[in-house]
C-alpha cells in the first residue's frame, strides 16, 4: 500500500522494445493526484517502405496532455534526436519548463531557429554535475561518456528512495572531448542506496567493452595522413568528438577541412560557441573545395545513414553542385548503420565504388565506436550502483532480455516492461501495477496525425494497386449524358493480350451502368457503388490485383 506520501511510479511512453523515440515519465503522489516529471522527448525516423510519406515518428503523449496540470517539467539527458528531437513538435501540447545543460540548450536553440514556425521554448540551463529541483523531484546530473557532448545520467532522490536513470552512456576513460563517466558519483550513489537502475540496453548483446574514441582518432589520423588524394569523412553530425578527431588528423596531414552539409555546420557552430572546439583550426565552406589540391583537402560530410538529400548521397550520385569525388579518392564512413538504413547506405556505397572511390567502413578499420555500453561496462555500472532492481530500457526485445539476464547473474532483481506499463517503484518491490495510453504519432509534412488514422494504410494500398478515378454525369431520369471520364494512376497500360487497360475500365463502366435497373440509375450512391465494384472486378480479372476505384457521379 502507498504511504502518506503516495508512491513513486515510472512509465516509458517510447524507447522500450525499440531503438529510438525515448520518452520516460516519473510520478510522485497517490493515484488521484501525482506530480509528473518527463525525461527526454525523442523521435524515431520513419522507413519509407513501411510508412510512405511519413517524415518522423513521435511517441503518443495523449496521457501527458490529460495530466498537463500535474506536469512539473521536462529534463533532457542529451541532444541526440532520439532523446530530444520531438520537443519542437510536441512541446506546444505540454507547455511546461524544459531543463538542459548548455550544449543541449544551445543545439535546441539553433534547431528552433532553423525551423519555420518553431515554438519559443523557455529553457533553463543547468550546469554539468549540478543538483536541482523540479517540482517535488530532487535531481542530480551524473556526467557520462557518450557520442555527443554533455550526456547525463540522472539520480532522482525521492522520499521513497533513489533511482538512477542512465540515459545513453558508456565507460570511456579516454574520451576525445568532454568528461568521462563519473565513477565516483555513481559509487557514492551505491553507498547511499539505489532502489532501481533504469538503464540503456542497446549493446547488451555484445561482450567485452566498447573501444575508446581515442582509438578511433588514431585510426582516422593514419587513414587521412596516408591518403594519396581527396578524403571525405562522414559521421553523425552530433558527434563533436569525431569532428575534432577529423580536424586534428587533417592538421597533421596538412589538409584543410571543408564542411559539407547544413546539419554539420549547425553542430560545429554550437560546439565552437560552447567551447568544445576551442583550439581547433577554422573550417571552410564548400565554395573553397574545388580550389584545393586533391591531397590538401578533407571533406566533412553529412549523410552517414544514406539520407537521399544529404551531401554524401548527392556526391555518390554525382549530383552535388559544389563537391565531387573521382577515382582514387577515399571516403571513410565513421559511423554504423542505424537498423533499417542498410539499403540506403548500400546505395551510397555502391555509387561511390562505381566512381572508383575507395570506401572504408568499420567492417575493416576501427573508424567508429558505439556510444553505448557492452556487457563488461554494464557489469561495472551495476557493481558501482548496487541497485536492488534493474529495469532494462532503450532497446529491442533481445537487448532488454540480455540486459536482464546479466543483471540477474549479478544478483539484482529485474523487471521486464514495455511502453505504456506503469511501474510502482516504491514502496515495496517494483512491479507493473497499471498501464497508461502509449502509441505513436506521425509527422506528415507540417501535420501531426494519429497512427491509427487511415492515411498511411490508404497510401500503402495505393502504392500496391494504384488508383482509377471515374467521373460520370447523369440526368434526373438516370440517363448518362456523356462518355465517362476515366483516369488511371499506377495501373499497367495494357493487359497480357495487349488490350488497353483504360478500355477495360471504360467497358466495365458502361456495362455496369446499363445493367442497373432504371430506379437505381437515378440514385448517385447506388450508381457509384455499382461502378466501383464492376471496374475493380473487370481490372482484377486481367491483372490479379484490385485497384482503388473512386467514382464521382454528377447529376445535371
Amino acid at each position: 500500500m502507498a504511504g502518506p506520501q503516495g508512491e513513486l511510479v515510472f512509465a516509458p511512453l517510447g524507447g522500450v522494445g525499440e531503438i529510438g523515440m525515448n520518452l520516460s515519465i516519473y510520478g510522485l503522489g497517490d493515484a488521484r493526484r501525482r506530480s509528473w516529471l518527463i525525461i527526454d522527448v525523442g523521435v524515431s525516423f520513419a522507413s519509407e517502405d513501411n510508412l510512405p510519406g511519413i517524415d518522423l515518428v513521435f511517441p503518443d503523449i495523449r496521457y501527458l496532455v490529460e495530466e498537463r496540470r500535474n506536469l512539473v517539467g521536462i529534463v533532457l539527458t542529451h541532444a541526440h534526436e532520439d532523446h530530444y528531437g520531438a520537443l519542437l513538435d510536441l512541446w506546444p501540447r505540454l507547455k511546461v519548463p524544459v531543463y538542459a545543460t548548455p550544449f543541449t540548450a544551445a543545439l535546441l536553440a539553433a534547431k528552433r531557429q532553423g525551423e519555420y514556425g518553431a515554438p519559443d521554448i523557455p529553457v533553463t540551463e543547468i550546469a554539468l554535475g549540478s543538483r536541482f529541483n523540479v517540482g517535488p523531484f530532487d535531481i542530480e546530473l551524473v556526467s557520462v561518456a557518450h557520442s555527443i557532448p554533455e550526456s547525463n545520467a540522472l539520480i532522482l532522490r525521492t522520499p521513497h528512495g533513489n533511482v538512477l536513470h542512465t540515459g545513453d552512456w558508456k565507460i570511456d576513460p579516454t574520451p576525445v572531448l568532454g568528461l568521462p563517466t563519473d565513477e565516483a558519483k555513481l559509487r557514492a550513489l551505491g553507498d547511499e542506496g539505489c532502489i532501481a537502475l533504469i538503464g540503456d540496453s542497446t549493446n547488451a548483446v555484445r561482450e567485452g567493452r566498447s573501444p575508446s574514441e581515442s582509438d578511433v582518432a588514431k585510426t582516422l589520423t593514419e587513414l587521412i595522413v596516408k591518403a594519396p588524394r581527396r578524403v571525405a569523412v562522414t559521421t553523425f553530425a552530433s558527434n563533436v568528438a569525431r569532428i575534432k578527431a577529423v580536424a586534428d588528423a587533417a592538421r597533421r596531414a596538412e589538409r584543410e577541412v571543408v564542411v559539407v552539409g547544413r546539419a554539420m555546420e549547425r553542430v560545429i557552430h554550437v560546439a565552437r560557441e560552447t567551447g568544445y572546439l576551442d583550439g581547433v583550426q577554422p573550417f571552410h565552406g564548400m565554395d573553397i573545395y574545388g580550389h584545393l589540391p586533391p591531397d590538401k583537402v578533407v571533406a566533412l560530410c553529412t549523410g552517414s545513414q544514406g539520407e537521399p538529400r544529404a551531401a554524401l548521397a548527392r556526391m555518390a550520385a554525382d549530383e552535388h553542385p559544389e563537391v565531387a569525388l573521382s577515382k582514387g579518392d577515399r571516403v571513410i564512413f565513421s559511423s554504423r548503420p542505424i537498423p533499417g538504413n542498410e539499403k540506403a547506405i548500400g546505395r551510397v556505397v555502391n555509387g561511390l565504388i562505381d566512381q572508383g572511390v575507395e570506401v572504408i567502413t568499420d567492417r575493416t578499420h576501427l573508424v567508429h565506436v558505439s556510444g553505448h555500453p557492452r556487457q563488461a561496462e554494464l557489469e561495472e555500472m551495476i557493481g558501482w550502483v548496487k541497485p536492488r532492481t534493474v529495469i532494462p530500457v532503450h532497446g529491442e526485445a533481445l537487448h532488454l532480455s540480455e540486459h536482464a539476464s546479466l543483471a540477474r547473474r549479478l544478483g539484482a532483481r529485474t523487471l521486464m516492461i514495455r511502453n505504456g506499463d506503469l511501474v510502482r517503484l516504491a514502496p515495496g518491490a517494483p512491479e507493473i501495477v497499471d498501464e497508461v495510453p502509449a502509441g505513436r504519432i506521425y509527422k506528415d509534412g507540417s501535420l501531426l496525425i494519429e497512427a491509427v488514422s487511415r492515411t498511411v494504410a490508404d497510401r500503402k494500398r495505393l502504392s500496391f494497386s494504384g488508383m482509377i478515378s471515374i467521373a460520370i454525369a447523369i440526368n434526373e431520369k438516370g440517363a448518362m449524358l456523356a462518355d465517362p471520364e476515366i483516369e488511371l494512376i499506377g495501373i499497367p497500360d495494357k493487359t497480357a493480350d495487349g488490350q488497353p487497360m483504360g478500355d477495360v475500365a471504360y467497358n466495365a463502366v458502361v456495362e455496369t451502368f446499363d445493367s442497373l435497373p432504371k430506379p437505381r440509375r437515378r440514385d448517385p450512391d447506388s450508381v457509384g457503388e455499382a461502378i466501383s465494384r464492376g471496374v475493380r472486378a473487370a481490372v482484377a480479372q486481367h491483372w490479379r490485383k484490385k485497384p482503388n476505384v473512386t467514382v464521382h457521379v454528377l447529376i445535371v
